[in-house]
């Protein structure tokens, strides 16, 4: 359904230094550094078909992060969400909400992590028990 996710950074470093460490856990590799027509930089992590990309938002204001807006990260397995979550908090993220962990709900058993990355947007390490 999505050919991409992009969400803004206020350090591009300070975020390619966390997305490399919290990407890497689910396969992608380095992201490809683009500088747009603006001048402004941009970061492109491909895997699997997926693009993530971080941005120097191109208006030139502050990067902010969407309230209510969650991103989510597909999981291979538990162990997967718990290294996502360690990554994400050992390189500038912040583990928010309940502890990484099985969750029963309305959708089924999952295993999730909640954390905000070092400009505040919120991401979820996802699994979901077959």
């Amino acid at each position: 359904m999505f050919s991409h996710i992009m969400v803004g950074s206020n350090d591009l470093e300070r975020s390619k230094r966390f997305y490399d460490a919290v990407l890497g856990i689910l396969g992608a590799g380095e992201p490809v550094r683009n500088q747009a027509p603006s001048g402004h930089m941009r970061l492109f992590y491909r895997h699997d078909g997926s693009t993530f990309c971080v941005v120097e938002p191109i208006n030139g204001e502050p990067a902010t992060f969407a309230n209510g807006g969650t991103i989510g990260f597909k999981c291979q397995s538990p162990e997967q969400v718990q290294a996502f979550h360690d990554a994400a908090v050992a390189n500038g993220g912040e583990s928010i909400e309940d502890p990484p962990g099985l969750r029963q709900g309305g959708l089924g058993a999952m295993h999730l992590a909640y954390v905000r990355d070092p400009d505040g947007n919120k991401l979820c390490a996802l699994y979901r028990v077959k």
